[in-house]
C-alpha cells in the first residue's frame, strides 16, 4: 500500500511531497517545521489549501477534484503526541473504543505488552503505558494505515526504549503502512524504512519533504 502525498498547507508555508511505498516512512524535521499539520491534513482533521492525498489508489483528498472525506471515512489509525485516553473509562474500555467487537482484544493486548493492563484506570498509567493503549487502540479500529505523531515525545530513555519496541513489534506483526514524525534521527533511523525530510520553516519560507 502507497502514500501518494502532494499537499499545500498553512498559508502556503508548509509543502509535503512524497510518493512512497509500504513499510514505515518517517517524516523527520526539527520542530516547528509542519510535521503534524501534515498529518492532521492525511487524517481529514486539517483542510490543505490545495492538493491530494491518495492511499494504495484512494483518493481521501484532491482540491482540484473537490474530493475530501470525513475523517470517519478515510480508515486511518491516529496516534497523537499525546495518549488522549478517556480518563472515565478503564483500559479496556480504552482500547475497544471505535472497535466493531472484542475479537482482536486479546492479540493486541499480547502484542504489546498490555494484557495485565486492561482493569487499571488511565490515571495510574505510566507515559509508556498510556502510549501503548493508545497504538493498541488504534490497531482495534482495523485501520488501513497508521499514523504516529512523535509517539515517544516526553517520555524518559526506559519509556522511550519500551515505547519503541511496541511500534517495532507492530511494524513487524501487522504490516500496516505507517507514517511516523520525528525530530530525533537516531528514532527514525532505527524505526523508519525510510525517512523523507521536511524544510524547516520557522523563518516562513516555504518548508517542502
Amino acid at each position: 500500500m502507497s502514500f501518494d502525498v502532494d499537499l499545500t498547507l498553512r498559508d502556503g508555508r508548509v509543502s509535503a511531497r512524497f510518493d512512497v511505498p509500504g513499510g514505515v516512512t518517517i517524516l523527520f524535521a526539527p520542530s516547528g517545521a509542519g510535521k503534524t499539520s501534515v498529518l492532521d491534513a492525511i487524517a481529514g482533521l486539517l483542510t490543505p489549501e490545495r492538493g491530494h492525498v491518495r492511499v494504495d489508489g484512494r483518493t481521501l483528498f484532491d482540491s482540484a477534484a473537490r474530493v475530501n472525506l470525513p475523517p470517519e471515512r478515510r480508515r486511518a489509525g491516529y496516534v497523537f503526541q499525546d495518549a488522549r485516553l478517556f480518563p472515565h473509562r478503564r483500559v479496556r474500555a480504552n482500547l475497544l473504543y471505535g472497535a466493531r467487537d472484542d475479537s482482536g482484544l486479546a492479540e493486541v493486548a499480547d502484542l504489546l505488552g498490555i494484557r495485565h493492563l486492561l482493569a487499571r484506570w488511565p490515571r495510574t498509567l505510566s507515559g509508556g503505558e498510556a502510549k501503548r493503549v493508545a497504538i493498541g487502540r488504534a490497531l482495534l479500529s482495523r485501520p488501513d494505515f497508521l499514523l504516529l505523531d512523535e509517539p515517544l515525545a516526553s517520555l524518559d530513555a526506559a519509556r522511550r526504549d519500551d515505547a519503541m519496541r511496541a511500534i517495532a513489534s507492530v511494524r513487524d506483526a501487522t504490516g500496516l503502512p505507517t507514517l511516523l514524525v520525528t525530530h530525533d534521527r537516531a528514532e527514525a533511523e532505527r524505526l523508519g524504512d525510510r525517512i523523507v525530510e521536511l524544510a524547516g520553516c520557522d523563518d516562513g519560507a516555504p518548508g517542502e519533504i
